[in-house]
């Protein structure tokens, strides 16, 4: 055997009769066949796909919450997946199911996510007329906008692990509802951090019901949330909280709501952000010549607002404001 079935077969010998086996993926696409001297299995070359490639190197430039912080210490989505990606291993490890498919979901799930955070979302929304899901562009910058057009071709059981981090659709695979809660665990208290570091809350704050329920610091409460997301899925066929810490979690969420996601002097500048893509996508829906030469044959087959659309869905933060200017702001006049 090579090193990658050797390590297929070993997970069938350690691991739950209830995880997602590397050997027995639904598959991809475009069906690839695996190379003889292969030292890793499917799902650790979807994380490597997804790792590798461009989208994901721009998610260090994207907002998290605070939109452009001064300070180095804030999150952005790269920190943001990275977090969830450790919270996700931690849960699936303990659990005894697929680690490596776990980490490529949590790797990919956030690559749609628009400058400026749910800001950039809402601007596309209503620049496309319809809801600008990031769980969905996530989806596609796997499937079909990376490597010029080609996607990733990743497993199914990654694919739809992406798709269901968020929104209706559920993950079939334990590994992937085990993402979609650690997804939320991991931006409720980290978001709580970002808070309290911009003097925005306090730990004070917090009503007193949730924090003898998870605990009273930024650590206390991920470990009361990924304890109880253990002990309650055990012996369960899916992954949740029991219902005293589930009940915690979502009154803390709506708390954040409340103080930190609707704040005016959190969210002020949100509106110029929307304002900014909304400008933004006039003008390149009336102007298509502008759009970069990579995104011109785009248009013959997927059309003009698709196309639009996942240009600016791609941008980071700082692209979006440098192009918004190059358009929009007059150069200095100078003397020649």
């Amino acid at each position: 055997m090579n090193v990658r079935e050797t390590i297929e077969k070993k997970e069938h010998e350690r691991l739950s009769e209830k995880a997602a086996f590397s050997d027995m993926s639904k598959g991809r696409p475009c069906p690839q066949e695996p190379e003889e001297n292969d030292v890793r299995t499917n799902f650790q070359r979807d994380t490597d796909r997804i790792v590798h490639c461009k989208s994901f190197r721009r998610l260090m430039h994207k907002t998290q919450v605070f939109l452009q912080p001064e300070g180095d210490h804030y999150r952005t989505r790269m920190t943001h997946t990275l977090e969830v990606a450790r919270i996700a291993r931690t849960i699936t490890r303990a659990l005894m199911l697929n680690e490596d498919l776990s980490e490529a979901i949590a790797m990919g799930h956030d690559l749609g996510h628009t400058p400026f955070g749910h800001a950039g979302e809402r601007a596309l929304s209503v620049c496309i007329g319809k809801p600008f899901r990031h769980n969905e562009q996530s989806l596609r910058v796997v499937d079909v906008l990376e490597r010029d057009g080609a996607g990733l071709n990743l497993t199914y059981e990654v694919r739809m692990g992406i798709l269901g981090h968020t929104g209706s659709h559920i993950p079939e695979t334990l590994e992937g509802q085990i993402v979609r809660l650690s997804d939320r665990i991991a931006y409720v208290n980290h978001d709580i951090d970002d808070a309290m570091r911009a003097g925005v809350l306090t730990e004070a704050d917090i009503p007193r019901e949730i924090s003898q329920v998870l605990g009273s610091s930024h650590s206390q409460r991920i470990d009361t949330l990924v304890c109880d997301l253990i002990r309650s899925s055990a012996e369960a066929q899916s992954i949740h909280l029991s219902p005293q810490v589930e009940a915690a979690l979502q009154g803390l969420r709506t708390f954040m709501f409340e103080k930190v996601y609707f704040n005016p002097v959190v969210k002020g500048e949100e509106s110029k952000a929307e304002d900014m893509l909304k400008r933004l996508y006039d003008h390149y829906y009336n102007h298509p010549e502008t759009l970069p030469a990579d995104f011109q044959p785009q248009m013959t087959f997927d059309g003009l607002e698709r196309t639009v659309c996942d240009y600016i869905a791609g941008m980071t933060d700082k692209y979006a404001v440098d192009t918004f200017a190059r358009h929009f702001v007059p150069d200095g006049w100078q003397l020649r």
